[in-house]
């Protein structure tokens, strides 16, 4: 059933654009925390004009989009130079953006937000866990691109995330704008229909682990 395919967070969770997993983001325990020095310029977080772009899907191929919206964030600039941020990503916004049938429609983010409870730890569980975030530990270069490091949480697990972006920073505002990228959303206890977490599933019933995020933030001073 087109309900029982998953999606994201995040970003959050902000969450918070993918390539093949091999070519992406490095998971790791966690990278750090944000710690800004007396001169870090504050940039606000425009949350209508950031949102995070999220594809899951079956194995089987049958997929579904959508999108998840910022709560609130900031971004820490320093010499012209991003040098960490922190984002709350609301998960009660998640939307499907690829279903027109009101029903189905409705039934998808229901199944995602664990709207009943038989279908609560499925997937986000948002009445349990309302938020998500995302923080920034550094921004480095590899092989002429820019790449975004930091630790993204999830129902109350936090893992180290690494993904290529265009970062632009001018006197008015700042823009972080992700290359697609995957994370593989059993890291953070979302197992529903997993192929390597439940055993012996029909091989049309599986979800794969890998989600896909794009992550669009604009701030502002």
């Amino acid at each position: 059933m087109k309900k029982n395919v998953f999606a994201l967070v995040a970003l959050a969770a902000l969450s918070l654009t993918a390539c093949k997993k091999e070519n992406t983001t490095a998971e790791t325990d966690t990278v750090g925390t944000t710690t800004q020095t007396a001169d870090a310029v504050t940039y606000n977080a425009n949350v209508a004009e950031s949102k995070i772009d999220w594809v899951g899907g079956k194995v089987s191929g049958d997929q579904h989009t959508g999108t998840i919206a910022l709560k609130d964030g900031q971004v820490f600039v320093t010499n012209n130079a991003v040098t960490g941020g922190k984002f709350t990503i609301d998960m009660n916004s998640i939307v499907v953006t690829d279903i027109t049938d009101a029903e189905m429609k409705t039934g998808l983010e229901g199944h995602l937000k664990g709207a009943t409870a038989e279908n609560a730890d499925h997937f986000f569980n948002v009445s349990k866990f309302p938020t998500a975030s995302f923080e920034i530990t550094k921004v480095t270069e590899e092989n002429g691109k820019q790449m975004v490091e930091g630790n993204l949480t999830i129902k109350e697990a936090t893992h180290g995330i690494k993904f290529p972006a265009t970062v632009t920073v001018t006197d008015a505002d700042v823009t972080v704008a992700s290359d697609e990228f995957e994370i593989d959303r059993t890291k953070w206890a979302v197992n529903y229909s997993s192929g390597s977490v439940v055993k012996d599933l029909a091989g049309d019933k599986v979800i794969n682990d890998n989600i896909k995020l794009k992550i669009s933030v604009k701030a502002t001073k």
